[in-house]
C-alpha cells in the first residue's frame, strides 16, 4: 500500500493542478502520469457553453481521427442479404438481419457500433430500449444509417467516431491510447476540438469552449488552455 501511495505521489508531482497546459504539453504529460500496466485509453472532455435541453443548441456529429482510436472497434451490420457481402468485405465483425434483431432483444450488445440501412430501420428502431441507453442506436446524422454500407464500415474501422453533448453540456470522446506518441494524441484531440468549434450553434451565446480536459484511464485530468486551440 505504501508503494502505491509513493507511486501516486510521484505521478501527481509531475504537474500542477492549478495550471492549464498547451495541447501538445498536455498530450505528452498524460503519457507521463499514466500508471496503468495496460495500454490505457486517452479521453477528452470538452465543456461547451450550450443548453442541451434546447434543440437548437444540441451538438452532435462525427469526426475521423487522423490516427484512429487504437481500439479494435466491433461492428455489427444489420442489413438485407444483398448487402451482406459488401459488409463482410469491408471488415464488419457481425452481419445479419432477423437473427441479430432477436439476439439484441435477448440482451446481447457485445458490439461498439451498429450500421444499418434505411429499409430495415423499422426493425432496428424497435430495439430502442436496449440500444438507446448504450449509445448504440444507428442514426443518419452519424452515417450509421446508409446504403453505403461498405464505406460506413471502413470509416468506423479507420477511426471515425460519433459524439454528442450530454445533459451537462460536456462532450466526452476516446481519442487514442497511451502507447500513441504525444503528437498523435494532439492531432486526434485537435481534430475533435476544431470540429466542435465549427459546429457551434448560432443560438449559443457567450463563451462556447468553456473547458477542455485530457485524461487516461485511472489518471487525473489535465486542463488544456482553451485559448491555445481556439485562437
Amino acid at each position: 500500500m505504501k508503494r502505491i501511495a509513493k507511486k501516486r505521489k510521484e505521478i501527481l508531482a509531475k504537474y500542477d493542478f492549478s495550471k492549464s497546459y498547451t495541447l501538445l504539453d498536455a498530450c505528452n504529460l498524460v503519457k507521463e502520469v499514466s500508471s496503468t500496466r495496460f495500454d490505457a485509453s486517452v479521453d477528452i472532455a470538452v465543456r461547451l457553453g450550450v443548453d442541451p435541453r434546447k434543440a437548437n443548441q444540441m451538438v452532435r456529429g462525427t469526426v475521423a481521427l487522423p490516427h484512429g482510436t487504437g481500439k479494435d472497434v466491433r461492428v455489427l451490420v444489420i442489413c438485407t442479404p444483398d448487402k451482406e457481402a459488401e459488409a463482410k468485405a469491408a471488415g464488419a465483425d457481425h452481419v445479419g438481419l432477423d437473427d441479430y434483431i432477436e439476439k439484441i432483444k435477448g440482451g446481447w450488445t457485445d458490439i461498439d457500433v451498429i450500421i444499418t440501412m434505411p429499409s430495415v430501420m423499422g426493425k432496428v428502431g424497435a430495439l430502442g430500449r436496449v440500444l438507446g441507453p448504450r449509445g448504440l442506436m444507428p442514426n443518419p446524422k452519424t452515417g450509421t444509417v446508409t446504403m453505403e454500407i461498405g464505406k460506413a464500415v471502413g470509416e468506423v474501422k479507420a477511426g471515425k467516431i460519433d459524439f454528442r453533448v450530454d445533459k451537462f453540456g460536456i462532450v466526452h470522446a476516446g481519442i487514442g491510447k497511451i502507447s500513441f506518441g504525444g503528437d498523435q494524441i494532439r492531432d486526434n484531440a485537435n481534430e475533435i476540438i476544431q470540429t466542435l468549434i465549427k459546429m457551434k450553434p448560432s443560438a449559443a451565446k457567450g463563451t462556447y469552449i468553456k473547458s477542455i480536459y485530457l485524461s487516461a484511464t485511472m489518471s487525473p485530468g489535465i486542463q488544456i488552455d482553451s485559448k491555445s486551440v481556439t485562437a
